[in-house]
């Protein structure tokens, strides 16, 4: 191992003398400066939040509030995960507040994906119930003055029979999209030592398309549902410091080059970094929930007004909704806000079983894992939630679009992301999926059975992470992958 503490120690003290890895090896003060360099032991800290960190590792562990809000805070964070786990019903309805759902839609709650605020998995067969997988859809962008004149460049042009998601689900008397189907072929490969590995390689169709046959040029992208803790402490970090990071141009020779991504804020009706989701599409976390409330849900708000039905669904724009006299939209901007709040203060879990897990740490600084999913960030102090400001945070990620090659391409750009590029989706408390999800399955398909299987997806700019990986030994790569189960 010694040749590893060597090669990491080097790996280390290289790429924290750039300027781009600032935020990513040191810990930062209010003004943003680096001020020490980040050493595979400093790793090993158990509050991934700061004061927010929930300090629980039972089913619960991704639905805590963050430890340091106020009592008032604490009750409008239950108002808002009444909000995100209740079900909404078909209009018109005595339940009010939460009538309006579909006419076409994919889950009824939120929590119905994100079940305890964790991750979903796929479909084991057309029958699973289990929700959480949905199909992203759009054509090129040759056709938005056809089909979606006016709208930002590079947002997605929505199919005129189909829109921008497959909604499998209706509302009775409104027919349903399509089936989502699965099918998978096995592709093997061996490790450096000879050990032999297969993964899983997925193709996504739809079956019983109900508004006539689909378009050859239709770009079809699959979804999981995430966790969805933390993300106001992510939201948090200051916008510049996470530029800093990006190396669009590989100017260091490091064969990263991550870029940030550059999205439309309808809030702001401006151009902004975009932050969450898969492609890193959306710039906050209201716009994030807005748009799923809109395409999972199919409740209306004051960001997407209209009723989610394409031109060529007339059942579904003919359907009752939960507007009225009183409620001009489904979901109020004070009801959209608390859902907000409430997903924005969840508490990271902490990391467990940290102690000895130097080797592993080690390991995951020598294979170049840190250039992406960076540890360390600091939140700024002017984030409007006090809680959330000035915490040394261990999210592992830069939220920047990272080019993962061929085998992970969906073909689907968006705004600025290719297709091959995906936004670094955070490590922390990756460990804990089974406990409160009771499954491994990872990226952004779900089509990774285990750690394992997800770095041996890397490509493009993180071959060389995943060439470093299949060299270890067997003893070293369960190493590494007990130090990320323990964040």
């Amino acid at each position: 191992m010694a040749w590893i503490a060597v090669f990491a120690v080097f790996a280390v003290g290289a790429l924290c003398a750039t300027a781009t890895a600032l935020a990513g090896c040191g810990s930062r003060d209010d003004e943003g400066s680096a001020v020490d360099e980040l050493r595979p032991s400093d790793l090993l800290e158990a509050a991934s939040g700061g004061e927010t960190t929930a300090f629980n590792s039972t089913r619960n562990a991704f639905s805590l509030p963050a430890r340091n809000l106020t009592t008032e805070q604490r009750r409008e964070f239950q108002v808002g995960d009444s909000f995100f786990t209740q079900n909404w019903v078909t209009a018109p309805a005595s339940t009010t507040g939460r009538d309006g759902l579909g006419p076409t839609f994919n889950a009824q709650s939120c929590s119905s994906c994100h079940g305890l605020d964790g991750r979903a998995r796929p479909p084991l067969d057309a029958a699973d119930p289990e929700r959480g997988l949905l199909l992203r859809l759009s054509l090129p962008e040759e056709f938005r003055d056809l089909y979606a004149p006016g709208s930002p460049a590079g947002s997605p042009v929505p199919d005129p029979h189909y829109g921008g998601q497959l909604q499998d689900r209706s509302i009775l008397g409104v027919p349903a999209e399509g089936t989502v189907v699965i099918s998978y072929e096995e592709v093997h490969g061996e490790y450096g030592d000879g050990e032999r590995y297969t993964l899983l390689k997925p193709t996504y169709g739809i079956e019983d398309p109900a508004f006539g046959p689909l378009r050859e040029d239709l770009m079809i992208s699959p979804r999981i549902a995430p966790v969805v803790f933390g993300l106001g402490l992510l939201e948090a970090i200051a916008e510049a410091d996470l530029r800093t990071l990006a190396d669009p141009d590989d100017a260091d020779g490091d064969g990263i080059s991550g870029r940030v991504s550059e999205v439309w804020d309808a809030e702001e009706e401006a151009w902004a970094m975009g932050r969450f989701g898969w492609k890193a599409t959306m710039p906050t976390v209201s716009q994030q929930a807005a748009k799923a409330f809109h395409e999972d849900v199919g409740i209306t708000s004051s960001l997407h007004p209209a009723e989610n039905c394409p031109p060529a669904q007339t059942a579904c724009a003919a359907a009752p909704n939960g507007a009225t006299d009183e409620v001009e939209r489904e979901v109020t901007d004070d009801r959209l806000a608390r859902v907000s709040f409430y997903t924005r203060t969840l508490a990271p879990p902490a990391a467990r079983d940290y102690e000895g897990r130097e080797e592993g740490a080690t390991l995951f600084f020598a294979a170049g894992c840190h250039r992406c999913h960076t540890p360390r960030h600091r939140t700024g102090t002017d984030y409007a939630i006090d809680a959330l400001g000035g915490q040394t945070i261990f999210p592992y990620t830069d939220l920047l679009l990272h080019d993962m090659g061929e085998g992970l391409a969906d073909g689907r750009p968006v705004f600025n992301a290719s297709g091959s590029e995906w936004r670094t989706p955070p490590l922390w408390g990756i460990g804990l999926i089974p406990t409160v999800n009771g499954h491994t399955r990872l990226l952004h398909d779900g089509r990774a059975r285990d750690v394992a299987e997800a770095i041996l997806w890397h490509g493009g700019e993180a071959e060389g992470s995943r060439e470093a990986f299949k060299a270890l030994s067997a003893d070293e790569r369960a190493a590494l992958i007990e130090f990320i189960n323990s964040l």
